[in-house]
């Protein structure tokens, strides 16, 4: 189709694009590179399945924003078939013949996915257009109170104009082009029936001007990739080819929370956490690569919805933007976030969870802790009760390990000393050991198991915290000193299973303390209930009297290691009417406590995180809020006192023990 010179200057287009582009690409390839670590590309084959389905399917992008959602996949699945559209275009542009377009059933398919695939592009950008241009939600953008590069706000709205501009002129006039080819061959074809349609408007017209008008449509097209491809490396459309690396080869992960290892015993440690950007892990750095700018992390985030200078998306941003000006690895991460907006973090990783792209600003944030408290002793006054507490007495509550037990008096709850060989070690936790409040639900379950029958014992003052919320706090050094001691201390026991009523406790157990050493099979309480009502061991006697009840998911068991069903099946077991909020499950609220944040002062906003979620449960005229977390239930019951409700907060332990029917009798 095109002339030689056409050729031979689309050719010496081609090689300058390209040259631009690889440059782009080779900066982008020395800033991940100089982060710490190495990528394991082996990681690729053990995740082909996982990767069609996200990548394929745009699964993790159908998590939220439906429509939206919808819109994008078109667009995405539009582009994977123009790899091979574009392709067959390019080879008729240089040779004259036309791929697949006469290859008998198979030719027809492609033909037809070619049409609607123009129609379904160009319609779903110009709708995709019509919300970013002239709806302009909200939920793209940021407060103006959040740290953000100054050349952002505009920089991402260019950004957009500047793509959807792209493909709308490639695919309109690839659609033309197509039009202006079956005019001239004169006749219509009803494998393409779009095209065919819009092809009969030129009926009349002279051969000389659709050939003229098929080259100009070629090089409007076909070109525009071509012009595109230097920019791409600095456009958030950049996703394109980070997203699917991201899910390739990121590390593996126990779950979303799952922090890193540090031997403290290395001397040779200098940095600990996140000081500068090149402090980040190669993949944190490839975070910002990867991000599309959708945020959707953001929308989720609990500190950003009750007004808080926290924005997980700006941070990943920042780190674009700051590389997009000419900055290295060397910046400091404060430059980037905020130190108000790094404390206000629940750790309750609904960013990472909800991300289509698979980042972890959260991890980000804990890094930087990291180095705050333990390079710098920057961290939050408040803190200082707890961790001291928990280096000196080993529990953030400051009690004594000698009254470790006193919670259980008169219950008979066996110790490792009294039953050296348990079915089931209970991890009590520090909250249910020390804490009035929480020690109901200790105490209920304690009921639940004895009832049962259970072959269990607990390590009574053996028992120290798990180093939690030290870690989240940026305190290495603490929460090293008491994984070291807890692993040593399970590791005679041997534990067959361990149940916590603790999903913090559940995680650090079952995830972090693999890295000191310490593997165990570990359930939550309402696993453990479930698993004990199935085969019969505790009967629930359903009231006549049946109340309503809403369960509130802790992110530590829902979000970070997956577990939904067992609360709200123990609760159908009592018989209690469970009504949802309107985020549940993985897609939770947090309560406010998460990341250190029990023990300190929430920043400033427009509410407390606690009572924003209390009035999402209380908006369901559900009679009791259920809880399977000892935080949850503490920040809970204080947002009902405040708002003076009577709604009622209980574990999901104490409804079940209020149901058994071997308790009252």
């Amino acid at each position: 189709m095109l002339t030689l010179v056409e050729k031979i200057l689309f050719a010496i287009s081609v090689l300058v694009s390209l040259y631009f582009t690889y440059k782009g690409v080779m900066r982008i390839a020395s800033h991940i590179a100089s982060g710490k670590g190495k990528a394991d590309w082996s990681l690729i084959w053990k995740r082909v399945g996982e990767l069609i389905l996200k990548v394929g399917f745009f699964q993790p992008v159908f998590r939220f924003r439906l429509w939206t959602s919808i819109l994008h996949a078109l667009i995405g699945w539009g582009f994977l078939s123009f790899l091979l559209i574009n392709l067959a275009d390019l080879i008729y542009a240089y040779t004259g013949w036309r791929l697949l377009d006469n290859t008998g059933a198979f030719g027809d398919v492609y033909r037809l996915i070619a049409d609607i695939a123009n129609v379904v592009i160009v319609l779903s950008i110009v709708a995709m257009v019509i919300r970013r241009f002239i709806l302009r939600p909200a939920t793209l953008s940021t407060r103006e109170t959040t740290l953000l590069h100054p050349k952002a706000r505009f920089g991402i709205m260019r950004d957009s104009a500047i793509v959807a501009t792209f493909i709308f002129l490639h695919n309109s006039m690839r659609f033309l082009g197509e039009s202006f080819n079956l005019a001239l061959a004169g006749h219509t074809d009803s494998w393409q029936p779009s095209i065919s349609a819009v092809s009969q408007l030129w009926a009349g017209v002279e051969p000389g001007v659709l050939v003229a008008g098929e080259h100009i449509a070629f090089w409007l097209s076909i070109g525009a990739v071509v012009a595109f491809l230097p920019y791409f490396p600095y456009s958030k459309h950049i996703h394109l080819f980070f997203a699917p690396i991201n899910f390739a080869i990121k590390p593996e992960r126990k779950s979303i929370g799952e922090l890193s290892y540090i031997n403290l015993e290395d001397q040779s440690i200098e940095q600990f956490g996140a000081a500068k950007m090149k402090d980040l892990g190669w993949e944190q750095i490839m975070d910002s690569y990867a991000c599309i700018m959708c945020f959707r992390c953001q929308e989720v985030c609990p500190a950003y919805n009750t007004g808080k200078l926290l924005s997980p998306a700006a941070l990943e941003i920042n780190k674009r933007y700051h590389f997009n000006g000419g900055g290295t690895t060397d910046v400091a991460m404060t430059e980037l976030i905020s130190e108000e907006a790094v404390w206000a973090c629940t750790s309750c990783g609904a960013c990472v969870d909800i991300c289509p792209v698979g980042n972890e600003p959260m991890r980000d944030i804990l890094d930087i802790r990291r180095n705050l408290s333990m390079m710098e002793s920057a961290f939050p006054k408040q803190l200082e009760t707890a961790l001291k507490g928990m280096e000196r007495n080993q529990n953030p509550w400051n009690v004594s390990q000698a009254d470790r037990m006193k919670w259980a008096e008169g219950l008979n709850v066996p110790t490792i000393e009294q039953n050296a060989e348990p079915e089931i070690l209970w991890w009590v936790g520090c909250a249910p050991a020390t804490d009035s409040r929480a020690q109901k639900t200790a105490q209920a379950f304690a009921k639940i198991l004895n009832t049962a029958g259970v072959n269990y014992a607990v390590l009574g003052k053996n028992e120290a915290c798990t180093g939690d919320s030290a870690r989240r706090a940026g305190r290495e050094d603490i929460f090293f000193g008491l994984a070291t001691q807890n692993v040593e201390i399970l590791n005679e026991v041997a534990p067959k299973q361990i149940v916590t009523t603790c999903p913090h406790c559940l995680h650090t157990i079952r995830n972090e303390y693999p890295a000191f050493g310490g593997n165990y099979q570990v359930i939550h309480h309402t696993q453990l209930i479930n698993e004990l009502v199935g085969a019969g061991k505790i009967s629930l006697e359903v009231s006549s009297e049946q109340y309503s009840v809403t369960f509130h998911d802790p992110c530590y068991l829902g979000r970070h290691n997956k577990e939904v069903d067992s609360p709200r099946d123990a609760l159908k077991s009592a018989g209690v009417l469970t009504i949802e909020m309107p985020r549940n499950g993985a897609k939770s609220f947090c309560c406010g406590a998460g990341g250190a944040q029990m023990w300190k002062e929430e920043e400033a906003g427009s509410a407390r995180v606690n009572e924003a979620r209390f009035r999402e449960a209380k908006s369901t005229g559900a009679d009791t809020i259920a809880v399977g977390c000892p935080f949850c239930l503490t920040m809970m019951t204080d947002a009902a006192k405040g708002d003076s409700s009577e709604i009622q907060v209980k574990d999901v332990a104490e409804i079940v023990v209020e149901r058994m029917k071997q308790v009252s009798e």
